[in-house]
């Protein structure tokens, strides 16, 4: 084949699904996009995609041209990330997204990594949008809920984020302590916005169990929820290892297993094996543990 753009411009509407995708991917126009599909089935004499409203779906042809093509371009960015990391230097700019409630744990681990290798430049993103490897938003991501399940990233497991239902000491004195279940429905709580992520593990319990009005304080910033519990808004999940800086807080009722999140450390398959996303994935792991204290 004797243009490479044609085909990788193929590949990248194969695995993304529309021309839209494959133009934002790729830098181009879309007309571009759509003029290298129609000069590659022309120069094969043969269809590569069926067009239809929802996107563009390889033919049996496609798929086999777009085989080859998914083992060249996974070649081309294995030479790229061995280039980019190359040597045994750490250095550039590491960028890693998480969820805004883990950031006081990561935030002193990047601040130790950058302390061994002050040639990086760490750049943190949070929230609750999902950010996008393979586009390039970020090298490494920590995710909690269901094993993420994106193609082309390498998925490591960190354990668990366990999570408990507290009280502060001023709830207490001002609403009392709920002892059963059925005593704990009619107390005020603490919670997400409803537009929350539906990632959220403790999100179904709440849902379940409690009537959306008893929620009398909520934010889309776990920050601003966590503080919220401490002040004695109402009753919250907070991460377990809050309570070692407020050891005052009450538990409120035993902890559940469905109340916990499984955390991920999740990189692109491009890049998985570059100097820099090694050492700091291995830094991580290193220093995760008290992430998932009970």
């Amino acid at each position: 084949m004797d243009n490479w753009d044609e085909v990788r411009t193929a590949y990248q509407v194969a695995k993304l699904g529309t021309v839209s995708g494959a133009a934002q991917v790729l830098g181009v126009h879309h007309a571009t996009v759509i003029r290298h599909i129609d000069a590659l089935e022309a120069r094969l004499g043969a269809k590569l995609f069926q067009r239809h409203a929802r996107g563009y779906t390889p033919t049996e042809a496609g798929a086999d041209l777009l085989q080859v093509a998914k083992a060249t371009d996974d070649q081309f960015g294995l030479l790229e990330g061995r280039i980019k990391g190359g040597g045994s230097e750490v250095s550039g700019e590491l960028i890693v997204t998480t969820l805004e409630s883990m950031t006081r744990l990561l935030v002193p681990i990047l601040t130790e990594f950058q302390q061994l290798y002050p040639d990086v430049v760490v750049r943190l993103m949070t929230g609750t949008r999902l950010f996008r490897l393979e586009y390039g938003e970020a090298h490494v991501a920590l995710r909690a809920g269901p094993r993420p399940q994106e193609l082309d990233n390498v998925v490591r497991s960190l354990g668990k984020l366990r999570l408990g239902l507290f009280a502060s000491p001023t709830y207490v004195a001002n609403h009392g302590l709920p002892g059963t279940l059925e005593e704990l429905k009619r107390h005020r709580f603490v919670g997400p916005d409803r537009d929350a992520s539906a990632r959220v593990p403790f999100l179904a319990w709440m849902k379940e169990h409690l009537d959306e009005d008893r929620i009398v304080f909520r934010s889309a910033d776990s920050n601003a929820n966590e503080q919220a519990v401490i002040a004695g808004a109402g009753i919250g999940f907070l991460p377990r290892w809050v309570t070692h800086a407020h050891p005052e807080l009450h538990e409120v009722l035993p902890p559940q297993e469905g109340w916990s999140g499984d955390l991920w450390i999740v990189t692109h398959v491009d890049l998985h094996r570059t100097t820099k996303v090694q050492a700091f994935s291995a830094f991580l792991r290193e220093r995760a543990d008290v992430w998932t204290c009970p």
